[in-house]
Parts: C-alpha cells; sequence; structure tokens
C-alpha cells in the first residue's frame, strides 16, 4: 500500500506540472482550463484571454495568483437548468500610448502587474452540484513578432510595412507567398525578455474588404512552416492586409500587422 507520505509526494509533484489541470479527489477537472494574453504588436496593445470547457456548469469563478477573485459568473432561470459547457473571454486592449489625451492607456509593466506569473485557480459547480476545479498556468514570455515579407513569381521577397497609413506595403501578382521569419526568442521588450521558446504554432489572417465581396482567409501552421503560397485568384486588384500571429507554448500569442497592393494578374 502507498505510504501517506509517497501519496503527499506525488500530489505535489504533478501540481508543478506547468499547464497542467489539477483536482481534488471530489472535484471534476475542466477539460480545458487556459488563461493567456495576446499582443498586438502593430498597434501596441495588450489583452487577457480565457478558454474554459468542460461538465455543463452553473457558476464559475476564476481566481488569480494571491486568491482575488477575477471573474464570478452564476447562471439563473432557465440557463441555470440548462448549463453552459464552453466559455471564451477577452478582455478590452487599451493602447500603450494616445495622442488623445481622453483615451484610456495602459503600459505594458502595468498591464503585467495587474496580471502577474503564476497559478490562476478555474473553479465552477456542475448543474448537479458537483464541484469543478483546475489549475491555469500564467506566463509573461511573449513571443517576438515575426518579420513579414511577401513576393510572387517575379520578384524576391519584399518586407512589408507595419504602417499601411503611411505606406501601403509591396504591389504582388498571383501567384503570391506570405513568408516570415521562425520566431525562436520572446519579446524583445515586452513581458519577459529574450528568452527562449517553444512555438506552438503560427496562424496566418489575410483580408481584403474592397472591391467586394470580401474576402478572409485564415491558416493554422504548424511551427516548423513559415510561408504559405495564397490560393490563386483568392484576392482581387486593390489593398489587402495580412497578420501572422505566433503562439507559444502556453498559448501566449503576438501578432503583426502588414499591407501591401494586389496587381492585375497578367
Amino acid at each position: 500500500m502507498m505510504s501517506h507520505k509517497t501519496m503527499i509526494a506525488g500530489a505535489l509533484a504533478l501540481a508543478f506540472v506547468p499547464g497542467a489541470a489539477i483536482a481534488d479527489d471530489d472535484e471534476i477537472p475542466f477539460s480545458v482550463a487556459r488563461i493567456f494574453f495576446e499582443l498586438n504588436n502593430t498597434d501596441g496593445d495588450l489583452g487577457i484571454h480565457a478558454l474554459i470547457d468542460g461538465d455543463p456548469w452553473k457558476r464559475l469563478k476564476i481566481e488569480d495568483t494571491k486568491e482575488r477573485e477575477m471573474l464570478n459568473i452564476r447562471l439563473r432561470g432557465r440557463l441555470r437548468r440548462q448549463g453552459l459547457t464552453e466559455l471564451f473571454f477577452e478582455s478590452a486592449e487599451p493602447p500603450f500610448e494616445s495622442e488623445d489625451p481622453d483615451e484610456v492607456t495602459l503600459l505594458p509593466e502595468e498591464f503585467f502587474a495587474r496580471f502577474p506569473e503564476g497559478e490562476y485557480e478555474v473553479e465552477g459547480k456542475t448543474i448537479e452540484g458537483d464541484e469543478l476545479e483546475s489549475t491555469a498556468r500564467v506566463t509573461h514570455l511573449m513571443p517576438a513578432p515575426p518579420v513579414i515579407s511577401m513576393s510572387d513569381s517575379d520578384s524576391g521577397p519584399a518586407f512589408v510595412s507595419e504602417d499601411c497609413d503611411e505606406d501601403p506595403g509591396p504591389s504582388v501578382s498571383d501567384p503570391i507567398t506570405v513568408s516570415w521569419d521562425a520566431v525562436t526568442l520572446s519579446h524583445p521588450d515586452i513581458g519577459r525578455t529574450n528568452e527562449p521558446i517553444v512555438v506552438k504554432n503560427y496562424e496566418l489572417v489575410l483580408e481584403q474588404v474592397a472591391p467586394l465581396p470580401p474576402v478572409k482567409f485564415t491558416a493554422i501552421l504548424p511551427s516548423n512552416v513559415t510561408s504559405v503560397q495564397l490560393p490563386f485568384g483568392l484576392l482581387a486588384p486593390g489593398d489587402a492586409k495580412i497578420e501572422v500571429l505566433v503562439r507559444e507554448d502556453s498559448n501566449n500569442q503576438t501578432a503583426n500587422e502588414s499591407c501591401f497592393q494586389v496587381e492585375v494578374t497578367p
């Protein structure tokens, strides 16, 4: 029979596995309990996100590293009897700085002081009255921003401007390839800087509003893929916007946005 001391040691070892979902014997773990940050490096803003999924629940709360409650949801009426299973939220993202004196701003160091690193408790109660609990590990390790370039069959790679208002970016025609440098370190200025990271995946989002009809193309790519050739004929001549997002192993993510011009294909 396993001794009492051995059982405690095993529980402590499990509790310190990064990102592990932990529950007591009488509590049911959530199937997903993630709390993470998103940095828009182009616009200069940060937000906190969460994705929680599991058995149908009628109450949900999140506590920070000091057991201070930061979210408390209680369902009422018919929704309480039905229960919820999945919750995703995304916070407001005030800019780091603004020329408008009336606009609310929040510097990165102020943001991270508001949401410190460590273990956040996600707790709930099922519609049957059972307890739900998991632990989400939060880190300030933000990926460095990807450097984006565009190319076509007639030109070499051209780096794309991050300021679409001042510089519309290079002109390209089908077949169009989007590329970016592999990201291996954390952000050079924000959060825990210049540390090695593990990239979970990349995400590419392309948008073209005009001419109609609007186009939106999204692709999630493995960490060893840093180049995508867009489907031939996807875009019409005109302005287009591209975003490349780097998602770190903790689900923290950093996005860079760029613009380019689509030419008429001969």
